[in-house]
């Protein structure tokens, strides 16, 4: 029996949510930055090859998306540490609150940094509903774009297979190419052939999995907040002397 207490003892100081957090936040951001990156690489190709021919162009356009790129990796890197800090923040809080050892000590330095924690999450996680939403809008254009290429092969008549040149869709519009840009739409025919391309079904799907990566970021960083801040109050509460009569 020694032994079992011991191991339940262990497990009493998991912070379970802190690590149901950190699995979902490091599959979230993942998920959105490697999707992201290919999905990113696969749109620059369909803008080269059918909208923007003309490189010149889009220059602006090109180095906007590798500068995404390059931040990608950074989020990453910065998302890789962060949740491992995290995790040992909530380990070290969920041991000071469960009093896993003789007597419960904690200091203001480490009140301090608990506070810093939770502000900074919460700063993140308002940050990440951006992002959530801003990956939201490739996945809203290829979609429109889906679905006009679906709307002229069910109205298709061999018959007369100039029937759908008069649909058409126009990247100018949206802001992504500029209005000089050539030949800037594809109609008919030509959309359809953009359509079945590998490139368009790749980065379509791709952008759908980095919008859902960085909605389970968002909900991973819900679960810090609710965690941090929870702990942290009790940190607050526990360190007074008086605690038990004010609690």
């Amino acid at each position: 029996m020694g032994c079992l207490d011991c191991c339940i003892r262990c497990l009493g100081g998991v912070p379970y949510a802190s690590l149901v957090a950190t699995i979902l936040c490091f599959c979230g951001v993942a998920l959105f930055c490697g999707c992201g990156h290919v999905a990113l690489s696969g749109t620059l190709t369909i803008l080269d090859t059918h909208f923007s021919k003309n490189a010149n162009d889009h220059v602006m356009l090109t180095d906007i998306i590798q500068l995404m790129q390059y931040a990608i990796y950074g989020i990453a890197s910065f998302f890789f540490l962060y949740g491992i800090i995290l995790l040992a923040e909530g380990f070290y809080t969920t041991s000071a609150v469960k009093e896993l050892r003789s007597e419960f000590k904690t200091t203001i330095c480490g009140r301090c940094i608990s506070a810093m924690f939770v502000f900074l999450t919460y700063v993140l996680g308002v940050a990440w509903l951006g992002v959530f939403g801003f990956s939201a809008v490739p996945v809203f254009l290829f979609y429109n774009m889906w679905s006009t290429c679906a709307s002229i092969h069910v109205g298709d008549m061999p018959a007369n297979p100039h029937t759908n040149d008069s649909i058409c869709v126009d990247m100018r519009q949206y802001g992504i190419i500029p209005w000089n840009a050539s030949p800037g739409t594809a109609c008919g025919s030509t959309l359809l052939d953009i359509c079945n391309t590998s490139e368009f079904y790749l980065s379509y799907h791709l952008y759908i999995v980095a919008c859902a990566g960085a909605g389970a970021t968002v909900i991973a960083l819900l679960i810090y907040m609710m965690a941090t801040t929870y702990n942290f109050a009790l940190l607050t509460v526990k360190s007074r002397e008086d605690c038990c009569t004010k609690f």
